[in-house]
Order: C-alpha cells, then structure tokens, then sequence
C-alpha cells in the first residue's frame, strides 16, 4: 500500500536534482503508465475530501517504479501549476522537442461535459454552430492577425526611420542641384514601388513568410535560400536593428545633456533597453506589436504633415529663393547619380517588410498588393514633399552643412515648440526598429522550420502565438552589435548583399515564368519590371566597388560564402554527433520558454 505522501518523502531527496533526470524519467513510462497519472490527478483535485490516496500494486511492481512515479508527478505540479495538469510527450514529427498537451480535471471534464450537451441541444433545436466556433481551439501557428491598416503601418512605419529628418543630404550632394535631387528622390519611390509590386506577385504566389527565402527556395534551391538567412539572420536584420536603436537612444538622451554630446555609455545602454523593451512586446503579443507599430506610423505621420503645411505656408508667402532655377549648374556624372540613387533607395529601404509575415496576414491575396499600393506612393509623397519643406527654409548649402536637417527646420519655423521635432524623431525611429524587430523574428522562424536553422529557432509560444525563440535570438544579436565603436561602416560593406540578393529575387521571378508556371498567380506583372529590377541591382553591387574598391568588400563576400562549411556538415549531412548535442539543448529551451513546434495545416 502506498499513500500520496511518497511524492512529498521523495521531494526531499530530488529536489535538487538536474532538470536533465526529467528526461530520463519521462520518455520511459512506468508499469502504471499515464492511466494512473490521470486517476492520481482526477483524486487530488478533491484532496480536500480525501486525506491519502491508495493505488494498488500491480503485479512486478518495485519500489524504484513508486519513486519514478513520484517524481514524474512531483515534475509535473512544478511545471503545470495549481489549475491546469500538464503532460509531456514524445513528438512523433519532431525527434529532438517535446510537445505539450492539456490534461484536464475533474472540474474541467465537467464543464466540457456540459458545453457538449448544449452543443448537441442547440444543434437538435436547428442553431448555427457559433458557440463551436468560438470553443474551438486555435492551432499552434502564427495567427492571422494582421490586417489592411497594419499591414500599411508596417511598410510604412519601417520605410520612414530617422533619414529623412536627419540626413536628406546625401542625396542633395552627389545630385548637384535641387531639381535633379528632386527627381532622384522620385525615381526611387517609383523604382521601389515597381520592386514591391514583383514582390506582390511572388508573396500571392508563394503564401509563405521569410521575406526573399522562400522565393529564393523555389527558383534556385536550398544552397542560395540558406546563404541568405545566412547573412540576414546572422548580420543585416540584427545590425539594422541595432543602428535604429542607437539613433533612437541618440535623440533621447540628447536633451539631457544641453550643450554637448551624450556620452556612449549612456546612449548604448539605452539602445539595449529599446532593444529590450521592443522584443518583449513582440515576443507577448502580436497585435500588441501591431497596435505599437500603428501609434508610432500615426506619430511620424503627423510631423511630416506639419512640416508640409510650415513648407506650403512659406512658398505661400514667397519663400521660394531655393526653388527656382532648380537645374543651375547640375552637371553630376554617371558615378555620382548612381550614389545619388544608392542613398535615395537607401531611404526607401523596407518596401519588401510585408512579405516577411505572408502567412499572418488576412486576405493575402488582396491586401498585400494593396498593401503595397497605398504605403510606398504615400512615403514617396512625404519624403518629396519634406524635401521641398527643407528647401523653403534653407539654402543647398545650409542643407548640407546641417548636422541635423529637420531640428533646424523646426528652429527656425516652430519656435518655440521646435522641441517637438526631437521627439516625434525619437517616435519615428522606435517605430522603425518596432518594424525591423517584427519581421527579423519571421526569417529566422521560416528558416528553423525549413532545417537551415536550429529547431529551436522555428518554435512558437504554446500562450502567445508568436515566434519568441527567433525574436529573443535577433534581439540578442542587435545588444552585440551595438557594443562596437562603428556599426555604421559594417552596414555600408554589408548593403550591397542586399541588393544583391534583391537582384536575385526578381531574376527569381523571370526564373519561374517559364519553370513554375502550374503556380497560380492572383497578381501577375509584366516581366520588364523584374528585368529592370535585376538590372539597378545589379548596379547597386558594383557602383560602390568600382567607386572606391576596398578589401572590406572582399571580406563581406568571404563571411556570406563561409555559410557553405555549415550549411553541408550541418544541413545536407545532418551529422548524427550534432543532432545528439542539441536534443537535450532544445528540450531544455523548450521547457524553459514554453514553445512548441507548429502544428501542420493544410
């Protein structure tokens, strides 16, 4: 005879023991097997009527099998909590993770007991089945929670960071004149709406998230695929998350310390806990996440409208010095335009953000193009219409010479509120790195689930739906990149991957004109705009390398091809030694953050 006080003797004498023993005990079930479990679990939930518990001894049963047991209940009240009785199990589909499933009690078996029966009177009575509905479990997948509006706040909202209210110069500088600048800011909206759209028939196409991965999986294969989740995941969203972060930390510590610099320390340190701060809210909630990334898209949006309006103000009352004779003494060469529209499209970097969420967003096939449609001319619109604000007010070359395009702007126009130009780019910029946060975390997601990234990484949150693993994975990368001294200079060596893989994509997209064409394509466009695509790709690559070679270039190669010695020991060959050190890594991980693999749809 054996009471329920066993599991509190046997306490005393494991409490302390590895995690790693659960492991042990629990794939190996006792003679008494999860029945019993059950029984043991159903009794305590009326432990105040009952003072001890008796089970019978089976035939063959040992003492060591009593403790086993004990423990795997002892285990499984710390893990489960006072309401709900956890049980872990062995995933068929996923060796190396467990899965989580709910036991009910008593209480609850009652209750599910009753929901039926009024299930079945309402059925008999000829009802709609809304109650099944609303009972009815969510699946273990990302949800489809992202509509129109945040589907537009999020391109939008990520497009327009700080450049625009900062720096606008570049662009200025290597046109020559404003008219030429003006009509480079232009050409950019419209070449980047003309990318997005190639975009917009690939995401209704191929419904899958990651961005280009899936794209780049289908027209050349696994090997391009892995080596750009190589250097997105490992290096361009992680740094770009990190350079938004520190010049959000940047705007808001610079009112602390009037008449100086902020010290790095403190505008690092603030950058990590911007990083911090934003990949909880994305690892607790998705529409959380999107709620934040409207408020913020609304916020920017609202100081570039008055930024217009003080610019329309102005050319109403004269101040129009700068913008006439535009195209005076605009001789830039063939290099020099090409840099003008390399910084320009740098601007409108994050046109493509969408397609890294295709499978959260409701009605893909009609609100991603339109998506696309309505978000990329509104930022062309704002970003030309600032620029003639800026010239209202300043020369060419007051405009170059500011450290600080729109903080001037607003001194010289809204004083003596000029402060709220300061802080609505504090609002912009953490909107942006909200954006970059919310996509970086999907790559990594898509590219665990495909197998050229860890396991862990493709799991998602049993409570929360989101996919926490890779969004705490980029969120620690963005803390290590913002200790160097210049992060800058890595982003400038590493851009012209970018736009190398952009180049590839739309050459995907020819590629599969002629080898897909069973797919069915609710959005198709003319094969010219892939053709242009791929050719300013291209000469984005190599401008910058013929402008000014520099070894640096050499080592961004070498670093995105060095995926090659991971991706064949660890992806093709999937060697054993590996797989048997990251079993017990991810099991462990999983019960730590409460994930679990996604379930399959159809």
């Amino acid at each position: 005879m054996y009471n329920i006080f066993n599991v509190i003797e046997f306490k005393h004498m494991c409490y302390h023991s590895e995690l790693s023993t659960l492991s042990t005990f629990l794939p190996q079930p006792t003679p008494l097997s999860f029945r019993a479990v059950q029984d043991v679990q159903s009794d305590l939930g009326t432990s105040h009527q009952r003072s001890a518990l008796s089970l019978r001894e089976p035939p063959g049963f040992h003492l060591h099998q009593t403790f086993r047991l004990s423990f795997t209940l002892l285990c499984l009240a710390l893990f489960a909590g006072s309401r709900h009785r956890t049980r872990l199990c062995k995933t068929a589909a996923v060796g190396d993770s467990w899965s989580i499933t709910e036991v009910p009690s008593v209480q609850n078996r009652t209750a599910d007991m009753d929901v039926d029966s009024i299930k079945r009177k309402e059925s008999q009575n000829g009802h709609s089945g809304q109650m099944q509905d609303d009972q009815k479990p969510k699946a273990t997948v990302l949800q489809k929670n992202v509509g129109l509006l945040s589907g537009i706040s999020l391109i939008v909202g990520t497009m327009i960071g700080s450049g625009i209210f900062i720096s606008p110069k570049s662009v200025l500088l290597y046109s020559g004149a404003v008219g030429p600048c003006l009509l480079i800011w232009t050409a950019c909206g419209v070449l980047s709406t003309l990318g997005a759209l190639c975009y917009a028939e690939l995401g209704t196409m191929i419904t899958k998230s990651g961005g280009e991965y899936p794209y780049l999986m289908e027209a050349f294969g696994p090997v391009v695929a892995y080596l750009y989740s190589w250097t997105t995941v490992m290096v361009l969203k992680p740094s770009s998350f990190a350079i938004i972060t520190l010049s959000f930390a940047e705007y808001a510590a610079t009112p602390f310390y009037p008449g100086c610099t902020p010290p790095a320390i403190v505008i690092k340190c603030l950058a990590a806990a911007a990083i911090l701060v934003i990949t909880i809210v994305n690892c607790l909630s998705v529409k959380l996440a999107s709620y934040v990334q409207n408020f913020f898209t609304v916020a920017k949006l609202l100081i570039i409208l008055i930024i217009v309006v003080a610019g329309i103000v102005l050319l109403a009352q004269g101040n129009n010095e700068t913008l006439t004779n535009t195209f005076d003494n605009a001789a830039p060469s063939f290099g020099a335009i090409g840099l003008a529209f390399y910084n320009g499209l740098w601007a409108y970097d994050g046109w493509n953000q969408l397609n890294f969420i295709t499978e959260e967003l409701k009605n893909p096939y009609r609100n991603l193009p339109l998506a696309i449609i309505i978000g990329i001319p509104l930022v062309t619109v704002c970003y030309v219409l600032v620029n003639v604000s800026y010239f209202t007010v300043m020369t060419t070359t007051e405009l170059l010479l500011s450290p600080a395009v729109a903080v001037t702007f607003g001194d010289r126009v809204l004083y003596p509120v000029s402060w709220i130009i300061p802080l609505f780019v504090v609002f912009s910029t953490f909107g942006s790195a909200n954006g970059s946060c919310f996509t970086a975390g999907r790559l990594a997601y898509v590219a665990g689930r495909e197998g050229h990234l860890v396991k862990i990484l493709s799991f998602i949150s049993l409570k929360r739906f989101t996919p926490s693993p890779a969004l705490l994975f980029n969120g620690i990368l963005a803390i290590f990149y913002i200790m160097p001294a210049d992060i800058n200079t890595l982003i400038n060596y590493f851009s012209f991957a970018q736009w190398a893989f952009y180049g590839l994509t739309a050459l995907g997209l020819i590629v599969m004109r002629f080898t897909r064409k069973e797919l069915h394509r609710p959005v198709k466009v003319p094969i010219v705009l892939a053709g242009i695509m791929v050719i300013v790709s291209c000469y984005l690559v190599l401008a910058p390398i013929i402008d000014k070679p520099e070894l640096e270039y050499l080592y961004c190669t070498i670093f995105i091809f060095s995926g090659l010695l991971l991706y064949y020991p660890f992806v093709h060959a999937k060697v054993n030694w590996a797989r048997n050190i990251m079993r017990p890594i991810t099991i462990h991980l999983q019960l730590l953050m409460e994930v679990v693999p996604p379930e399959k749809i159809d």
